[in-house]
């Protein structure tokens, strides 16, 4: 077979598409396209009637043509897009692509940006690189006028662009924060009388500090004059994938953990409650543990033993984990047992004499506090002291039994750890949560997923409270983090000037967890009143907008929504639950940001102008198995679901009537107003415009209401509140909704305040 040779000519070109005409080893390619696209339509057309052969011919050929149409539209852009690409010199692709990654990896944050972002940098720096280069160059002298004049503009519009994306990048965002529903404009002072002293209040106690740590520790704090020695704690069996990078940094394996710990005290005998609080996730060399003081200044004067305690060498470290190749995993449950093996220390030092803690710490009466990675700490520590080993392994005997009493998530994680293959399971603890609406790492409400497993045995005396705050992000819990979430560049895509300061997130953090404490560990019931009811703290708290929830273990459930498939039926054996005229009644996973979260809810919609009758949800109580008194209270919790699909104005508090029925058929009804209003979900647009909604801005958070038998005795004396047999909610109010509602029960006894007989 005869060959044609091609020599370097300025033909060359012309030569190589002659060839590729009479060579009998050029590609048919236009063959193999007819033939493999008549083979395509084909099968694709059978499958079309497959999937749509029962409906007319019309809805046929109209669903296989549309689709067929995306479907072109779609790879025709590709081949575009490729197209383009096989004419740039392999050169730039290279630059382009490694820039791709450079740009990806320093813009972290949401996944959808961290594409978007770098894809725009390259396109308009490309752009004006090839403009500059022509420039430079001399290519424009004497080129005609249409080039010259098209050059200018898209040199115009790529300056443009860069001036727009700089500015939008060093901007922090849109600092308009609407708060239409601020507490003190929902709760009114004449409502909320308050007699207690204010929580966040430095208290009589001159405060202390003091650091201990483990001999030869990584950070000098620890080893200071007067520094009390702890020993190091093997700590192998709960960690994974521990470098020799992490080695040399910390000059430590996982078998010689140290306890490490920043303590505030109060100048006095005592005992005093001990307060251990953990750190979250962040640069293992920015230690967070400092973070902190602010509350250990303030509960030590208050008389706490405050400790903040060192797990930065549990932290993400991409120097040592080898920029991601070989991270540290499985961490968490280490998080969680060393702020037990920190207790056993304390422990320990409250027994010996020549100690300076002898005596001074009450270790019946201990609280953990989490932020973070450290939020789930707290309830694996909780979990791990009640157990009699490792729940991974049976040879890890545990013997700590503390007298861990409360524990507090602050923007806590949850599930990362499953202990067993369980979700951490908690039972008789006081529990709060505190998460902000503009939180952009964990930016769910994760600690509502924990809330919802803290059970109670009947008898005790303890409740769970979560507190929603609008405002507040991840990090100005903490001082060393302050309003950044994320890392380095990647925070330049948020929008953080849409954050209250942070004066005013740890004044928010001072009261709940300083109420939450004096209320747990020191009996004072003047606060508890302030998590059935955020309105009693009003005086206090900065002036943004809560949601809070709450339930305490004298409450007997009724429903909550989990119990079977069968919509009828209450938890609580015996009662049933009936619907009318409803749009949506249905049982189900509560749809957070990302996903379904783990707790049950029922959804109630309803349309009045749509649908004849007037919507009701009715819950009949068994005949027998609950103590009801007059001084009871029905207790429920309840979310808005105003999501775009629900076609209401935003702007509109749904309404509704509390309908109640004793067994004689007297009749008494409050609106849910009379108690609080609903709160709308807060939509927390923590992305910066125009990419706000790329990901979801608002998720339904749970809000606690409680209706006093006797008020309601006093809206129809005949009514009679030993007799309650039904309890409904009626939708007569609002002309159409959604809401979701869980934990219906009865709660016998509550606290009283200016609301209250």
């Amino acid at each position: 077979m005869s060959r044609i040779e091609l020599k370097p000519t300025g033909r060359t070109p012309r030569l190589m598409n002659k060839w590729k005409k009479i060579s009998p080893l050029a590609p048919r390619w236009k063959g193999a396209s007819i033939v493999l696209l008549i083979i395509a339509l084909c099968l694709y057309f059978i499958q079309g009637y497959f999937v749509l052969g029962t409906r007319s011919l019309g809805e046929y050929l109209i669903g296989t043509l549309v689709i067929l149409l995306v479907i072109v539209l779609v790879t025709g852009a590709i081949a575009g897009v490729l197209h383009v690409a096989k004419r740039m010199p392999s050169r730039y692709v290279w630059i382009a692509l490694a820039s791709f990654f450079l740009l990806f990896i320093s813009f972290i944050g949401p996944i959808q940006l961290m594409f978007i972002v770098p894809l725009l940098i390259i396109v308009v720096f490309s752009i004006l690189g090839a403009l500059l280069s022509r420039l430079i160059t001399g290519r424009y002298r004497e080129a005609k006028l249409i080039s010259k004049v098209t050059a200018g503009v898209l040199a115009a519009v790529t300056l443009g662009s860069i001036g727009i994306g700089g500015y939008w990048l060093l901007n922090n965002g849109n600092a308009d924060l609407a708060k239409p529903y601020r507490l003190t404009a929902m709760k009114t002072a004449d409502r909320y009388p308050t007699a207690a002293a204010n929580p966040a209040e430095q208290g009589p106690y001159k405060v202390k500090t003091l650091t201990y740590g483990s001999a030869n520790s990584y950070r000098k704090e620890f080893n200071q004059n007067g520094s009390l020695v702890t020993k190091q704690v093997n700590g192998s069996a709960f960690v994974e994938k521990w470098s020799s990078n992490r080695t040399n940094t910390f000059g430590f394996g996982p078998d010689q953990m140290p306890l490490n710990g920043l303590v505030w005290y109060p100048d006095g005998e005592g005992p005093f409650p001990l307060i251990v609080t953990v750190h979250g996730n962040a640069n293992s060399t920015d230690y967070s543990d400092p973070g902190y003081e602010y509350l250990g200044k303030l509960l030590a004067s208050r008389g706490y033993i405050f400790v903040s305690i060192d797990e930065n060498f549990l932290n993400t470290s991409l120097y040592d984990d080898l920029f991601t190749l070989n991270l540290l995993e499985k961490e968490n449950p280490a998080r969680g047992w060393l702020m037990l093996e920190h207790v056993k220390v304390w422990n320990e030092w409250n027994k010996t004499k020549d100690n300076p803690f002898f005596g001074k710490a009450d270790m019946s009466q201990i609280a953990l506090i989490g932020h973070s990675r450290g939020g789930e700490a707290v309830t694996v520590a909780a979990a791990y002291n009640k157990l009699p080993a490792s729940p991974e392994n049976g040879n890890i005997k545990f013997d700590y039994n503390f007298g861990i009493r409360s524990i507090i998530s602050i923007a806590g994680t949850d599930g990362q750890y499953k202990p067993a293959g369980h979700l951490t399971p908690l039972k008789d603890l006081n529990y709060l949560t505190l998460q902000g609406a503009h939180d952009m790492d964990v930016s769910t409400y994760s600690g509502a997923s924990q809330y919802s497993r803290i059970g109670f045995s009947n008898g005790s005396d303890y409740f769970k409270a979560s507190v929603y705050i609008y405002g507040a992000n991840h990090g100005q819990f903490n001082t060393v983090w302050g309003r950044n979430d994320n890392v380095g560049l990647g925070n330049k895509l948020f929008n953080t000037a849409q954050l209250i300061p942070q004066e005013e997130q740890l004044q928010a953090a001072k009261v709940l967890i300083s109420s939450f404490l004096d209320t747990t560990l020191k009996g004072k019931g003047e606060y508890r009143s302030m998590f059935q009811d955020i309105g009693y703290a009003r005086e206090w708290l900065p002036d943004t907008m809560y949601i809070s929830n709450y339930m305490d273990s004298n409450t007997k459930l009724i429903s909550s929504f989990d119990e079977d498939i069968d919509l009828s039926t209450s938890t609580l054996a015996g009662g049933r639950l009936n619907g009318e005229h409803l749009k949506q009644w249905k049982e189900e996973k509560v749809e957070m940001k990302f996903a379904p979260d783990l707790y049950s809810a029922v959804r109630l919609g309803w349309d009045s102008t749509a649908t004849p009758g007037v919507p009701s949800y009715t819950v009949v109580l068994p005949n027998d198995s609950l103590d009801i008194r007059e001084t009871s209270s029905i207790v429920f919790s309840m979310a808005d679901w105003n999501d775009e699909k629900a076609n209401r104005d935003k702007d509109v508090l749904v309404d509704l009537t509390i309908n109640v029925e004793d067994k004689e058929g007297n009749v008494a009804t409050l609106p849910l107003s009379s108690e609080a209003y609903l709160l709308p979900m807060f939509e927390g647009n923590i992305i910066k415009w125009p990419f706000t909604t790329l990901q979801p801005t608002k998720e339904p958070v749970f809000q606690n209401f409680a209706f006093h038998l006797a008020d309601l005795k006093r809206a129809n004396p005949n009514f009679q509140p030993e007799q309650l047999s039904k309890i409904g909610f009626v939708f007569d109010k609002t002309k159409k909704g959604t809401v979701l509602i869980g934990n219906i029960g009865i709660q016998n006894e509550y606290v009283t305040g200016g609301n209250t007989p």
